[in-house]
């Protein structure tokens, strides 16, 4: 009986790699109204978009924040931020207290589509969490956080502990 306790909640790998293909369907079925409603319409990609949106609610921010937050890679950012540059929906403006930080702001352009794409994300928030409880949610916001500082942790050296412990077994 006490063995059984100290197992509860863990569960097999199965039932984990079934959980994952859980979440992978839940980002792919979120993606839907973007792909629908807005990316060919707008003619925007969705790092793009996401970029976009992170720098409509922060008001203005660096490249290497916008990262962060959205876990997009650095790679990815730099090419979203490129093309929204050229499209003349963003600004990037050297930051004139640190040399190597470039400030990204909206356009009146990049302002016209947030203020136009805004809505439909509140609507998709709106829609994917109208069945949970208070108590869901709450639960939610905490496992999200978990499993986020998770993927974020580094070691001692500032490598990421989930790109260490997932590489495959032949390349150690």
């Amino acid at each position: 009986m006490q063995q059984n306790d100290s197992r509860e909640g863990l569960r097999r790998p199965a039932e984990q790699a079934l959980m994952l293909h859980d979440l992978l369907k839940l980002t792919n079925r979120l993606m839907a109204p973007f792909s629908t409603y807005l990316a060919d319409r707008y003619e925007i990609s969705l790092n793009e978009f996401r970029l976009l949106m992170m720098i409509g609610r922060l008001g203005a921010t660096a490249s290497h924040e916008v990262a962060e937050m959205t876990g997009v890679n650095v790679m990815s950012v730099s090419r979203a931020v490129s093309t929204l540059e050229r499209a003349g929906r963003i600004n990037v403006v050297p930051d004139p207290t640190n040399r190597r930080r470039k400030s990204l702001t909206l356009t009146a352009e990049g302002r016209r589509l947030y203020e136009i794409m805004r809505p439909q994300t509140d609507r998709v928030a709106e829609y994917l969490f109208s069945e949970l409880s208070d108590g869901d949610l709450a639960a939610l916001e905490r496992i999200l956080a978990r499993l986020i500082d998770t993927l974020e942790a580094r070691d001692s050296q500032g490598h990421s502990l989930f790109l260490e412990r997932t590489r495959p077994v032949e390349e150690k």
